[in-house]
């Protein structure tokens, strides 16, 4: 027992003074880490609450749409169930298609509403992600890092090598530049 303990503790100092030299080595070399929390800058940036604010508005939309919809078809419903005991076998009949084709159409609406907010999501944010993208490029060629890393992928950094309020600084800047260059398109 004593041997393995003995044993655990030379390992801890062999790696110690091993670890030590790698860091004094990487800050001889010049070594420049930082990281960026991207689901921050996409939040937080102005580009960011224009995109949540644009999607929030059509989300509206189709839901306004769609529960006029959905009232009418339970308008339907309880006029069925209502007059049930006076309609013929053909008028039953027949408000039993309108119903089930209104609960289609609906449930059809209610699906193409969906695909279309995540595919405006995925343009808007593939769009703002774009562009942080090449933020970091520029920060990190200016800056001279050797590596810019995304946050959620880090279980441990220092604060000082937080980059992300530059990232939406320039995003920022970037973004009131960009609706002057749009305006000139239309």
């Amino acid at each position: 027992m004593k041997k393995l303990v003995l044993a655990v503790v030379l390992v801890t100092f062999v790696l110690c003074g091993f670890m030590s030299t790698v860091f004094a080595q990487e800050k001889a070399s010049g070594l420049k880490i930082a990281y960026v929390d991207v689901y921050k800058a996409v939040n937080e940036s102005e580009q960011g609450k224009r995109a949540k604010t644009e999607l929030e508005s059509i989300i509206k939309s189709k839901q306004g749409s769609l529960e006029s919809k959905g009232r009418a078809i339970e308008r339907l419903r309880s006029e069925i169930e209502k007059q049930s005991d006076m309609l013929s076998a053909e008028a039953k009949k027949s408000k039993a298609e309108e119903y089930e084709r209104l609960t289609r159409e609906y449930q059809r609406n209610a699906t193409d509403s969906q695909n279309e907010v995540r595919k405006r999501e995925g343009e808007l944010t593939g769009r703002i992600l774009k562009t942080i993208g090449e933020i970091v490029v520029a920060i990190g060629r200016e800056g001279k890092y050797t590596l810019i890393l995304e946050k959620q992928q880090i279980l441990f950094a220092d604060q000082g090598l937080d980059i992300t309020g530059a990232v939406i600084q320039r995003l920022d800047s970037s973004s009131s530049a960009a609706p002057a260059k749009s305006k000139k398109r239309k």
